[in-house]
């Protein structure tokens, strides 16, 4: 698995969906490594304010810093299934204009992908014992207006940068866009 690039050198502007996705990563970052996949309704803080008066004093610090801003909602998931194949069987209610994953993979650097064998266990097998592979957390977020951020912080080492950009990892945030369709 590799991740795409980003080739501009410019910052990033601080949208609503860059800074819920940096807010999850850090979050997620607080609790450490192995941790097992985790997934997030994003839904505007005003609507929650507005259907939920009792969080209002909590979030208004959020409101008014980033009045058009989302809050993550962490939701459960079974332990014994891949995210992958939870993310087939998801719809989500018209109230949440987003969502979010943070999964923790395995990576090679793109020139080690094609000496890869197609079988999935021997995939596994031989992403593991690679001399190459890297540690990495992947955050992604879509929202349904078709908007992306990603984000991707390797293990080691342990002041490893946070890579950020619309589409680092393509695969998750097209099946993250998928539930929300």
């Amino acid at each position: 698995m590799s991740i795409g690039t980003e080739s501009a050198k410019e910052p990033l502007p601080s949208t609503p969906l860059r800074l819920v996705t940096l807010e999850v990563e850090a979050h997620v970052g607080a609790d450490g490594w192995d941790q097992p996949a985790r997934l997030y309704a994003l839904v505007p803080t005003a609507d929650l304010v507005e259907a939920e008066p009792s969080l209002a004093e909590r979030l208004a610090t959020q409101l008014e810093n980033h009045p058009d801003g989302f809050t993550s909602i962490e939701q459960e998931l079974p332990s014994d299934r891949h995210l992958e194949e939870l993310l087939a069987g998801i719809t989500w209610p018209e109230t949440v204009a987003g969502c979010a994953a943070v999964v923790e993979r395995l990576m090679l650097p793109p020139e080690a992908e094609d000496d890869l064998p197609d079988d999935p266990d021997a995939l596994v097998e031989a992403v593991a014992a690679h001399p190459d592979r890297r540690e990495v957390r992947l955050v992604a977020a879509v929202t349904r207006d078709g908007s992306r951020h990603s984000a991707v912080r390797a293990r080691e080492p342990e002041d490893a940068p946070l890579l950020e950009g619309p589409d680092l990892v393509p695969g998750l945030l097209d099946h993250l866009f998928r539930t929300l369709s």
